[in-house]
C-alpha cells in the first residue's frame, strides 16, 4: 500500500479589501479618539502653548490690578489701556509676521529695523511725497521687498549664513537711510498717511486693525496654502525638501522678500504715528520681533511656528512695556526682563522637544 503525500495546507487568504471601506473604518477610528489624540498629539501642541501664553497675560494684568488698583478700578481707562497696549504692538506685529515665515523656513533676519527705518526714509522724501499717500505706500513697500529680495539672493544663492548676511544689511540700510535722509528728520506733509495713525474705527484704532489684517493673512498663507506647507519643510528639512520636489533656494528668496513687504508695511504705520521718519527709527525691532517668535513657541531651528503664537507674545511684551510705564520703571529693568523671559523660552523649548531630557537621561546612563 503506498503513503499518499502529505499534503500542505495552504494558509487561508483574507478576501480583497475595498479601499473605501478601509477608509471609512479610518475615519471612524479617527472621529472616535480624534479629539483626544489631536490633544496630546503635535496638533494640540500650538493650542496649548496658546493658553499657556493667555495666561501669561491675565497674570501681567494681575500684577497691574494690585500694583495700580487706582488705574484699573476705572473700566473707562481699563479699555483705554487694552487699545494702547494694541496700537503699541502694532508695528512690530507686522514686523512679527514676516519674521515668523523667515524662523520657520529656518532662517533669521537682523535687518528688519533697518529696512522699516530705510523705507520711513525713502517713502518720505520731498520727491516722493509728491506723488501722494498711493506713491508714499508703494515706495516704502517696493524697498522693503526689495531689499528683502536682495538678502535671500544672498542666502539662497549666494550661501552666506542668514546671520552674517542680515546684518551686514543692517549696517548697510541704515547707512543708506542716513545718507538719504541727510541724518536729518523728515517730517511727512501727507494728511492721509499721518491719519492712519490718529484715525478709530467703532472705536478701535485703525492701525489695530492693519496689524488684524495682516495676521490674518498670514494665518492663511501659513496654514492653509502650499506656500505654508513648503515653509514648515524647508526649515525642518532643506535637504528632504529639496529631494521631495521644492525649490529651497527659491523658496528662501520669497521668504526674505515677504520679510520685506511686512516691513514696508510696518514703515508706513510707523511713519503714520510719528508724523516723520529717521535713519534712527524702528531700532532694534529685530530684537523685539525675534524674542515674540520664540515666546510664541517657534523654533529657532526651523520647521515649527504659529502665527497667533507670535502675536501673543508681540501682546505680551507690549503689555509688559505697559506695565513698567505706569509703574514708573525704567527701561534698563524691562530690558532685564525681556531677557529673561527669552532666555526662559529657549530653556522650555529645549526641555519641550527633548534635548535636555536626553542630556540628562544619558548623564545618568553614564554614572550608573
Amino acid at each position: 500500500m503506498t503513503d499518499s503525500p502529505p499534503t500542505t495546507k495552504l494558509p487561508a487568504q483574507s478576501p480583497p479589501v475595498d479601499p473605501a471601506e478601509t477608509e471609512a473604518a479610518g475615519h471612524a477610528t479617527a472621529g472616535s479618539t480624534g479629539g483626544l489624540s489631536w490633544w496630546h498629539g503635535d496638533g494640540g501642541e500650538g493650542a496649548k502653548r496658546n493658553l499657556a501664553l493667555i495666561g501669561v497675560l491675565l497674570a501681567l494684568f494681575v500684577i497691574g490690578a494690585a500694583t495700580r488698583s487706582d488705574l484699573y478700578s476705572n473700566p473707562d481707562w481699563v479699555w483705554a489701556n487694552m487699545l494702547s497696549i494694541l496700537k503699541l504692538a502694532s508695528v512690530v506685529g507686522v514686523v512679527t509676521v514676516g519674521m515668523t515665515f523667515v524662523i520657520i523656513g529656518g532662517g533669521i533676519d537682523l535687518s528688519v529695523g533697518a529696512i522699516v527705518a530705510l523705507a520711513g526714509v525713502w517713502c518720505t522724501t520731498v520727491a516722493t511725497q509728491n506723488f501722494g499717500a498711493g506713491g508714499m505706500i508703494f515706495t516704502a513697500i517696493i524697498v522693503g521687498v526689495a531689499v528683502g529680495l536682495v538678502n535671500g539672493t544672498l542666502i539662497a544663492y549666494g550661501r552666506l549664513v542668514p546671520f552674517i548676511a542680515t546684518l551686514a544689511m543692517l549696517v548697510a540700510a541704515r547707512g543708506l537711510a542716513a545718507e538719504i535722509s541727510d541724518k536729518q528728520t523728515q517730517i511727512s506733509q501727507n494728511g492721509t498717511i499721518n491719519g492712519i495713525a490718529s484715525t478709530n474705527l467703532l472705536g478701535i484704532p485703525l492701525l489695530v486693525y492693519i496689524l488684524a489684517a495682516v495676521v490674518a493673512a498670514g494665518w492663511v498663507l501659513l496654514n492653509r496654502t502650499t506656500f505654508g506647507r513648503r515653509t514648515v519643510a524647508v526649515g525642518g528639512n532643506p535637504e528632504a525638501a529639496r529631494l521631495a520636489g521644492i525649490n529651497v533656494r527659491l523658496h528662501t528668496l520669497l521668504l526674505y522678500a515677504l520679510s520685506g513687504l511686512c516691513c514696508g508695511i510696518a514703515a508706513i504705520m510707523l511713519t503714520a504715528q510719528a508724523t516723520s521718519a529717521q535713519a534712527a527709527m524702528a531700532n532694534l525691532y529685530e530684537l523685539d520681533a525675534i524674542a515674540a517668535v520664540i515666546i510664541g513657541g517657534t523654533l529657532l531651528s526651523g520647521g515649527r511656528g504659529t502665527i497667533v503664537g507670535s502675536l501673543l507674545g508681540v501682546i505680551i511684551f507690549a503689555t509688559i512695556t505697559n506695565l513698567f510705564a505706569i509703574n514708573g520703571l525704567t527701561t534698563e529693568a524691562q530690558n532685564m526682563v525681556k531677557g529673561g523671559i527669552i532666555v526662559a523660552a529657549v530653556l522650555i523649548q529645549q526641555i519641550q522637544f527633548g534635548s535636555l531630557s536626553q542630556f540628562f537621561r544619558r548623564n545618568r546612563l553614564t554614572t550608573s
